[in-house]
């Protein structure tokens, strides 16, 4: 298999013009300096050029002291429209979770003491890149299309590949 683009953020800089905003609005905020500690990357509908209008940045990020990462998020982002810092649990794993506006971007920052590459989120990106590489660009429009008649992304993809149970499940659990 290909090497994937999205290890850093430099494939933003060349492509659609959400994904060279995002780019701009990521650099213009130093996250990948700042989180360089946390291992972030960019996971989420943006890199796969299936975002639609509402779609968020979601970058993902690994600590070994939630106290400490929370600190770091409060001191660089505390002050931007709508931030809120979340202590929850996601796939059995505690979580930080941060929100904030910057733009036209809701930004999501998502830490577990985990590898951010082992995360959920970043998983189900990278299978659905894969699953995308094989269907074709006819596809990933029928993928916006239902992302703008309102359902979530993995669901989209449980519904044209077919799959039944739990789309989260289903879409990491699909053979490409």
């Amino acid at each position: 298999m290909e090497r994937l683009p999205f290890i850093t953020l430099d494939y933003l800089r060349e492509g659609t013009r959400r994904q060279r905003w995002a780019y701009h609005n990521l650099t213009d905020l130093g996250i990948v300096e700042i989180l360089k500690d946390y291992t972030p990357l960019l996971a989420g509908t943006v890199p796969l050029d299936i975002d639609i209008a509402t779609s968020d940045l979601d970058i993902i990020c690994h600590w070994q002291d939630a106290q400490e990462f929370t600190n770091t998020l409060e001191k660089h982002w505390g002050e931007r429209p709508d931030f809120r810092v979340y202590q929850t649990a996601l796939a059995g794993h505690p979580t930080v979770l941060v929100r904030f506006r910057q733009d036209d971007f809701e930004l999501e920052i998502v830490g577990q003491n985990r590898p951010s590459h082992e995360q959920e989120a970043y998983r189900h990106m990278v299978r659905e890149y894969e699953i995308m590489q094989k269907m074709g660009p006819a596809f990933k429009e029928q993928i916006r299309g239902l992302k703008r008649n309102g359902l979530k992304t993995e669901p989209a993809f449980a519904k044209l590949l077919g799959l039944n149970g739990d789309p989260y499940r289903a879409v990491l659990d699909y053979v490409v």
